[in-house]
This record gives structure tokens, C-alpha cells and sequence, in this order.
């Protein structure tokens, strides 16, 4: 499988110079690609193909004679249910803790590090006014991002304008929830009507999208008050975009991490008092560990992506990035459901009691992963899983698969994004991206041309049996602890479309935060929320504050 991984497009590349030069194609020409794909014909049957290759290149042509929309999904949608897999049944349960009565006696920068469900509160009972919290938050925006450069757009405007629609409706008794007021940032993957959707990259930093996204509308609604459009890596790649590069409030020496560095970032300061992130490889995972703030990757086809930009149409994934688990768990009850613009999604019940406990769970524990992980985060995880155990709960010990083509699974997501991005590709814009190195995105998308058709549904079928797999590893087990480093995890992870929920567990010697991963069964979130919960209910990780953003 290795030496199958690059592609069958590059005999596409070689014929289209062959006949740019107008010089046939002939059997050198197939005698060089092939060497590349690792297959080996004889010259009598290279012969023979050099017609039929013809043809396949004039049909190539002929396709590109035609311009598609970004937002048409491939024919062949990903399946991420296991064989005989049970869907869950009902409909949403979610309780919130009500909070203590809280006074404020004055304003102070403190409120923006509040968990959206303290300040939901504050603004149901009319404490604070979403006018009121939506101008301190712009203030601290105004304070900080030139430094950590979270925001490619600020929405100041139709934020303050929302915040006043949120003040009134509440004073006519309309309340739309938990969210009413709440001031938040979209990474700048997700398309707003009349605001530019840049995806991060130069070649689409003038882009205005015509159309909102689905879980925009849906926030909208909900009453939540949009601060502005989010850095990502370009094209969600890292935390490079146009602008710079977007750092931690940790230490801004250190880059946020990817893609979703301006949602993890933006969090973490108090620049938002939540945020929307996207992940395909690691985009919320990695920043909510970055930046020490709690991230829920959901199930694939939770979430609608309808409006987002697509980097693996079978591995995207839309998530908050909050500061604990209960807020993630009321922005999922928010933005997740089926959405008919999107044919991958499913109407999935979510359930969230803030009551359970450890003995409420069966947990499972990567404990060879965890015992060989010499990072100063480990000490956490390890302390994590000592706690649980002093409460007499036994834990399973897991092992991810190993017995599986890794290596060829990467082909996936690079395959699915050099379609996406297939014009850009062959114009000059690719070259317009910041970064051009051997590990760039653009680079990335221009080794897309060789991927061969028959190797990506080759790993497509690898896949499948992975997620029958990863089923069965959960088979005893409601919640897995791992280390995010675990190996291949976050590509077992994502491949299979299970949930996935960081959370921060402490900082190491250089003040950086540290997290543990709690994977879950497919479709199943509300439990690593939960789970997530009564970590959060011992420990104090998600609580602290940056000092470079420390209003105290």
C-alpha cells in the first residue's frame, strides 16, 4: 500500500503537457507514471492503453469545460455507521446547572472569562445587558488582538446591533435561550451573508459569500450576538493565514495551533465567551490543548456544514470551543441536527445530565499510551485515571488497532481537498498562498493531482473495516481517556467520525497548558460531555486564565 499512495492523476498531468506540446502521448510517457504508483505493464499492453488513456484525458477537458459550486458534495457520501449499529432514540435532554445568585458590584474584564451558562444567566435575570457585555468584549478585542491576531473580520456593527435585539426582546418577555445575548466568534471557514468568508488564504480574501451557513442562522436565532469572523490557517492548514500568524495568550511566542487557531485563541483570552471551530485532522483538538480550553469535536454528520468550506467532504466536523463542558454542551444543543442542505447530517438526539458521576461510566484507558507518554502533560492524565481509581471504579484498558494501512489513509483527506480546490489548483492562484514549503497547504494540494482513484477507495475500504473496529473497542466501554498524542488517534479518531472532547488539565514548567482526550462511541457525545463534566467538577485546569490577558 505505501508504494500506492501517489496518484493516478499524474498521468492526467503528464498527458495534458504532452498535448500542450502537441506531442501524442506515448509508452515513456505511461513508463514514467506508472513508476510512480508502484504497478508495472508490459509494453505490449502499454500499447494497447494509450487509446483508451486518450479518451480518458478528453473526457478530463471535457469536465473542465464546466465550473462547479463549492457547496456540491460528491455523489459517493461517507458512511460512518458500523454494521448493525443501533441509532439512539428520543429527543433532547439537556440540564444546566443553575448557577448561584451572583452580584456584580461593578464592571471588570472577570466577566469575560465566565462559562456561557453563569452568563446566560446574568442576562436572563437582567443583571448585565448583552449591549453592555458585547462592548466589553469588543474593548478587550480592541485591547488584545493586535497581539494574538484572532479576528480576520470584526463584525463590531451587527454585533452591537444583535446585542440590542437581545436587550429587547428580553424586555417584551422574549427569551430564545440559553445563547440570547451571547457574544461569540466563527472561524472564517463558515460563510455570513454580507461579510467576507476569506478561509485564511490570500486567493479568497476579497470572497463574500451570497448565503449564510446553516449553524450561523441557527446561532442567530438562538439569539447569539457575532463579534466576527475567526482566523484559520489558510485553507486549515496551521495557524498561518494572510495576516499573520495567530499566537496563544498563553505565551505569543507560541504559535495557537490549527486550524482553528483564532477560535482556540480568541477563547482562551476572554475575546469571546465561546467559539465555533472546524476539524478534518486535529483543528479543534489541537487548539483547545493549546490554549487550555475545552473543545468538542462532534460525530460526524451532527453538525451541518452547509456553507462551510470543505477540506474532506467524509471527514469535516463543526465544534464549540468553550471554556467547559456544560457550555459546550448547550452549543451543541444549538447547532447540531439534521439540515437538508447538508446530506451527511442526522437528527441525533443530545442528552446532558450535570449529574452524573465516575461510577456512572464505563471507562475505558489507553493505559500503554498513557504509561509511554514522557511529555510533563502525562503526569496529569495519569494523576486523572489514580483519582478514579481511588473511588474503586475499574477501568478497561485499551489499545487502538495497529494491524492498519496508516500510512495510506492520509490519501483520504488530500484526494477529497485537491477536488475541492481542483481550479485553484490548476491556475496560478496556489501560488498566491503564504506558505509554499514541502509541508505547506498548497503544496498539499498540488501532490493531490497524484493520488490515484482505484488507492483512495482502496483506504476508503480500510476504512470500513476500521470503523467496525473502533465499534467493537467500545463495545464495554462508554468513554475512552488518551492522550491527544496517542498514536494514529486523531486519525482513528476522525476516519471513524466519533466524538471527541479536550480537556485541560493543568500547565507544564513553561506555563503552557496541558489536556486529556476522552473519546466516545459514535453518536454518543452527551456522554464524553458528561464524562467531561465530572472531570471538570474536581479540577480547576479549565478556570485559569492566561497571564498575558489576566485582568486581575
Amino acid at each position: 500500500m505505501k508504494n500506492l499512495i501517489l496518484s493516478i492523476t499524474i498521468v492526467i498531468g503528464i498527458f495534458a503537457s504532452c498535448r500542450n506540446n502537441e506531442a501524442p502521448i506515448n509508452r515513456h510517457d505511461v513508463e514514467i507514471a506508472s513508476r510512480l504508483y508502484g504497478i508495472h505493464f508490459s509494453p505490449e499492453n502499454i500499447d494497447t492503453l494509450l487509446p483508451y488513456l486518450q479518451r480518458n484525458l478528453e473526457g478530463y477537458d471535457s469536465m473542465r469545460q464546466f465550473s462547479l459550486d463549492h457547496e456540491v458534495m460528491p455523489a459517493i457520501l461517507f458512511n460512518p455507521v458500523p454494521e448493525n449499529f443501533t441509532f439512539p432514540e428520543g429527543s433532547d435532554k439537556v440540564v444546566i446547572e443553575e448557577p448561584e445568585d451572583i452580584e456584580i458590584a461593578q464592571w471588570t474584564d472577570s466577566i469575560c472569562f465566565y462559562p456561557v451558562w453563569k452568563l446566560a444567566y446574568l442576562i436572563r435575570t437582567k443583571k448585565i445587558s448583552s449591549v453592555e457585555l458585547t462592548r466589553h468584549y469588543l474593548d478587550r478585542i480592541h485591547k488584545y488582538d493586535k497581539t494574538l491576531k484572532c479576528f480576520i473580520t470584526l463584525t463590531d456593527e451587527l454585533a452591537l446591533q444583535q446585542a440590542q435585539k437581545a436587550d429587547q426582546d428580553l424586555a417584551q418577555g422574549i427569551y430564545h435561550g440559553p445563547l440570547h445575548g451571547i457574544p461569540y466568534g466563527l472561524k472564517d471557514l463558515i460563510a455570513v451573508k454580507g461579510y467576507p468568508t476569506t478561509w485564511g488564504a490570500n486567493p479568497f480574501k476579497d470572497q463574500r459569500l451570497d448565503y449564510s451557513a446553516p449553524i450561523a442562522i441557527k446561532l442567530r436565532q438562538a439569539g447569539a450576538v457575532l463579534l466576527g469572523k475567526l482566523s484559520s490557517g489558510a485553507l486549515a492548514r496551521g495557524d498561518v493565514w494572510f495576516g499573520g500568524q495567530t499566537v496563544s495568550p498563553w505565551d505569543t511566542l507560541m504559535g495557537a495551533s490549527g486550524s482553528s487557531a483564532g477560535s482556540g485563541s480568541a477563547t482562551a483570552a476572554g475575546l469571546v465567551a465561546f467559539s465555533i471551530g472546524t476539524e478534518t485532522l486535529g483543528s479543534i483538538m489541537m487548539p483547545s490543548s493549546r490554549n487550555g480550553v475545552t473543545g468538542l469535536r462532534p460525530s460526524y454528520g451532527t453538525v451541518s456544514r452547509y456553507g462551510v468550506m470543505a477540506l474532506s467532504w467524509s471527514m469535516d466536523k463543526v465544534g464549540p470551543i468553550c471554556r467547559d463542558a456544560q457550555d459546550c454542551a448547550l452549543v451543541y444543543e444549538m447547532i447540531h441536527g439534521y439540515d437538508a442542505h447538508d446530506p451527511t447530517t442526522y437528527q441525533i438526539p443530545l442528552n446532558f445530565n450535570p449529574d452524573r458521576t465516575f461510577s456512572d461510566f464505563k471507562i475505558g484507558i489507553l493505559e500503554k499510551d498513557i504509561e509511554k507518554d514522557t511529555t510533563e502533560g502525562a503526569k496529569f492524565i495519569r494523576s486523572l485515571v489514580d483519582t478514579i481509581a481511588s473511588l474503586g471504579i475499574n477501568m478497561v484498558s485499551k489499545e487502538l488497532p495497529e494491524d492498519m494501512p496508516y500510512n495510506a489513509f492520509d490519501i483520504i483527506l488530500r484526494a477529497e481537498s485537491g477536488a475541492f480546490f481542483d481550479e485553484m489548483v490548476r491556475s496560478d492562484d496556489v501560488d498566491e498562498m503564504v506558505q509554499q514549503d514541502q509541508r505547506s497547504r498548497a503544496n498539499s494540494l498540488r501532490q493531490s493531482r497524484y493520488i490515484p482513484a482505484v488507492e483512495y477507495l482502496q483506504a476508503n475500504r480500510f476504512r470500513s473495516v476500521l470503523i467496525n473496529e473502533i465499534n467493537e473497542l467500545f463495545s464495554d466501554i462508554d468513554v475512552l481517556i488518551c492522550p491527544l498524542a496517542a498514536k494514529n488517534q486523531l486519525l482513528i479518531s476522525n476516519l471513524c467520525g466519533i466524538p471527541s472532547l479536550s480537556i485541560p488539565t493543568g500547565l507544564d514548567s513553561l506555563g503552557h497548558p496541558t489536556s486529556v482526550t476522552i473519546l466516545g462511541k459514535l453518536y454518543d457525545d452527551g456522554t464524553i460531555l458528561e464524562f467531561g463534566h465530572a472531570i471538570q467538577q474536581m479540577t480547576k485546569a479549565h478556570k485559569q486564565i492566561p497571564p498575558f490577558v489576566n485582568p486581575d
